[in-house]
């Protein structure tokens, strides 16, 4: 069986306006076989948060061409985790996988509580605000799909410009990240990276 490894990111936003959005069109292949698919999704879900945030930070911590037209970037401050930031990540992540969709927009179902609560699909800032994080000047969000573990899932980002601006931004100082499996979805695990200044 298939298993397409997808990502796609929005930018960052200063007070709620946004500078860009969209998907990056970055798309690998990974063989997955059904003897390894519980193994997969055991490898995801044993990631910690404590993972995520030092592989996030040695990223930040080199400069780099995102090549994304800005040059080297880089290297950037740690960041810090942060609760609110991974429960709109959850909160995100976790409607991807029960909703079955891949996109920075809510599903609208009842699994996009934001959504449900504000009466329409939620997008990522109203996620965002909704799980407590205010009074930021900068915000943004990536999300991959069908990827096992946060090294592939890091470089898959790193390799993709819009991706890699999210992940270098100086301006960023804290985050969250959550994954989130559904075997009987299409790309079965999904991750959200909540991004704040």
């Amino acid at each position: 069986m298939k298993n397409i490894t997808k990502l796609a990111l929005i930018s960052s936003v200063t007070s709620i306006i946004f500078i860009g959005c969209g998907d990056s069109g970055v798309r690998t292949t990974q063989r997955r076989d059904d003897s390894n698919s519980s193994l997969s999704f055991t490898t995801a879900l044993k990631t910690t948060h404590s993972d995520i945030l030092k592989a996030i930070n040695r990223a930040r911590a080199v400069a780099r061409d995102c090549h994304d037209g800005r040059g080297v970037v880089g290297p950037s401050v740690a960041l810090s985790w942060n609760s609110e930031l991974y429960a709109s990540a959850y909160e995100h992540s976790s409607d991807l996988a029960n909703s079955d969709t891949f996109s920075h927009i809510g599903s609208g179902t009842s699994s996009d509580i934001t959504g449900s609560n504000l009466g329409h699909a939620s997008k990522f800032n109203e996620r965002i605000e909704a799980n407590g994080y205010v009074d930021f000047k900068i915000i943004g969000e990536n999300i991959a799909g069908g990827i096992d573990n946060i090294k592939s899932v890091l470089e898959a980002w790193l390799n993709s410009p819009e991706h890699c601006k999210n992940i270098m931004e100086s301006d960023y100082r804290e985050m969250g990240v959550a994954v989130i499996v559904n075997p009987d979805s299409k790309y079965g695990i999904y991750w959200t990276e909540s991004f704040g200044g």
